[in-house]
């Protein structure tokens, strides 16, 4: 057993050694540094909340030294930024898109100093955008229940999710999914590299989105975006042109459309595509292309997926009665 654990030791800390040389160091805020990873000879990806200064962006190298870095773009829904360095880096091993496997061992990279630091665990959740709609709808639900009786209310909390969601939830902000694990988020470690046993790496840690939770974004984002941010340098968002807030829709309206709240329109832009589309200011906007709206950051959230200049459907209540329409995006 002593030589099995041993050799298992070994092989963690070789597999870091590998690694080691594609973690770096970020400067780019106040007094914490921060970790990120080669993508490729010359660009680095990092965590979007780290990078507070566009200036003036320092990298530590493995080698102790240091070379200055140029901010190209910013995802921040997925809490991603891409640099540029003004030197050859060596890229990560990165992995083949969604081969992590809940319960695989995982170890997480951060250079908040000269050296790196590692923290273990597993790959304790792998959550879909799909899974991410389905506990959405889910939580809709069950806040329909709440307000129907106490028992049904009880039955909800001892779910978990009902009281979770209601807090923020560590899902509002994110849609493309992501790998939750259980290592320990040392601070300077947001931008490190979440490495699998094979010795890729198969995301990027952030606590970015809440605190207690420690998350990874997926290769699959990452590649996403760095792709967008080349071609674009800039991740485009659906544009409305409203100003709204939460509201509780008419008992009736609610009852139909199985969704307690909706977004108050409280003020119109000129000649934007919600004045086009002729929404008014005491509308309450309860769908976007198909999907139900409760929260801002759902809107939010699906602007970041809708195309400038695709045509879609919606629904809002107007005098207490219920309409259909349609809204051309524009973008922004």
């Amino acid at each position: 057993m002593t030589k099995s654990l041993r050799q298992l030791s070994d092989d963690m800390a070789n597999l870091i050694e590998r690694a080691e040389p594609s973690v770096l160091r970020v400067d780019a805020r106040r007094r914490l540094p921060a970790t990120g990873i080669a993508w490729s000879e010359e660009l680095i990806v990092t965590a979007h909340h780290v990078v507070e200064s566009e200036d003036h962006i320092s990298i530590g190298l493995p080698d102790g030294s240091r070379i200055d870095a140029s901010l190209l773009g910013r995802d921040p829904h997925n809490d991603l930024a891409l640099l540029r360095a003004d030197s050859r880096l060596t890229p990560a091993n990165w992995a083949a898109d969604d081969c992590l496997r809940v319960g695989n061992l995982v170890l997480a990279l951060g250079r908040p100093g000269q050296k790196v630091k590692a923290t273990g665990g597993i790959a304790s959740g792998l959550v879909s955008p799909v899974d991410i709609k389905r506990r959405r709808q889910k939580f809709r639900s069950m806040k329909m229940e709440y307000s129907r009786g106490r028992k049904r209310r009880r039955r909800a909390r001892m779910e978990g999710l009902g009281d979770f969601f209601e807090r923020g939830g560590w899902l509002r902000g994110l849609t493309d999914g992501f790998i939750q694990t259980d290592v320990t988020m040392y601070p300077g470690f947001s931008g490190g590299a979440l490495l699998g046993a094979d010795g890729a790496v198969h995301g990027m840690n952030t606590s970015g989105f809440s605190q207690g939770v420690s998350i990874a974004i997926p290769v699959a984002t990452i590649r996403r975006s760095v792709g967008v941010l080349l071609a674009d340098g800039k991740i485009q968002r659906g544009y409305l042109g409203i100003g709204v807030q939460e509201a509780r829709l008419p008992d009736k309206v609610a009852e139909t459309l199985e969704q307690d709240t909706g977004l108050l329109i409280v003020s119109v832009d000129a000649d934007s595509p919600a004045a086009r589309a002729e929404l008014m200011v005491g509308d309450i906007l309860t769908a976007l292309d198909q999907t139900a709206i409760e929260h801002v950051d759902e809107l939010q959230l699906l602007l970041t997926k809708l195309a400038g200049g695709s045509e879609v459907s919606m629904g809002y209540v107007r005098g207490g009665e219920y309409h259909d329409g349609s809204v051309i995006v524009g973008e922004k």
